[in-house]
């Protein structure tokens, strides 16, 4: 069949047999190519996968406070890396808590078994107790032994991670130098000659006041009576000293 050619020809090509069945083939996988494939979640990985050991060491601390009866006891167990060899570390790997009391099962072996898959997972794991810590009691918190105040049981359990990962290496609590423990020293000398003439003739009125949740804290704890709540350190040390806010515990005041 003649085909007349009405436009004028810029160019031509010969084609061969071979290329007219590779036209043919590609319509048919255009349609497999068209179709999206699904979203896949991209996992990262922290670190190698590692098994628990037939044995870890650890250690166990416990919690007496005022809103359970029964004391709780905070066991965490680390898993040794490098063992043997100059760089050995330990890391946390498991925590479980134990006590009398039923009542607060549920959220806490909840919350053993969040905070082990943490440990677990590898990183940096420091902020646990930091974010713990900064839990509150909407009831209220209660101050432990040494006068810290605790705003909830949760932060507590906070602190003792915190203490553990101290006791392991895994933060580096920073000690007061010299020269701020002898500022201290002779901070609170001054403030107890100063209270001293008031504190020695107790008046009858006032024998039966400061026994509340923080008086039994500031009598017990080796501070003055008077001392208040410091916010950095949570510890019932503060007083006032020369017209400034002075922390005996810490160091802290707010005059610099």
């Amino acid at each position: 069949m003649a085909i007349k050619i009405e436009k004028k020809i810029k160019g031509y090509a010969v084609v061969k047999p071979e290329d007219k069945a590779a036209p043919v083939a590609a319509p048919a996988a255009t349609p497999k190519a068209a179709k999206p494939e699904p979203k896949q979640a991209e996992v990262i990985q922290m670190h190698e996968s590692v098994e628990r050991p037939e044995t870890l060491v650890g250690s166990t601390f416990k919690i007496k406070s005022p809103l359970f009866e029964h004391a709780l006891y905070v066991t965490i167990n680390d898993i040794v890396l490098n063992q043997g060899t100059p760089h050995e570390l330990r890391r946390p790997f498991e925590i479980f808590i134990n006590s009398k009391n039923m009542d607060h099962f549920q959220w806490i072996v909840a919350l053993t078994r969040i905070i082990s898959a943490v440990f677990r997972k590898g990183g940096d794991v420091t902020f646990l107790a930091e974010e713990m810590k900064a839990v509150f009691d909407p009831r209220g918190g209660y101050f432990k032994s040494g006068g810290v105040y605790m705003p909830s049981i949760v932060a507590e359990i906070g602190a003792v991670i915190e203490q553990h990962m101290k006791n392991i290496g895994l933060i580096v609590d920073l000690e007061m130098d010299e020269s701020t423990r002898k500022l201290i020293a002779e901070k609170r000398a001054a403030y107890e000659k100063a209270s001293a003439p008031q504190t020695a003739t107790p008046s009858p009125a006032g024998a039966g006041e400061g026994r509340g949740e923080g008086g039994d804290a500031s009598s017990t704890n080796g501070f003055p009576p008077g001392a208040t709540l410091c916010a950095k350190c949570n510890t019932q040390a503060l007083v006032l000293m020369d017209g400034c806010q002075t922390c005996l515990n810490c160091g802290y005041s707010k005059c610099g």
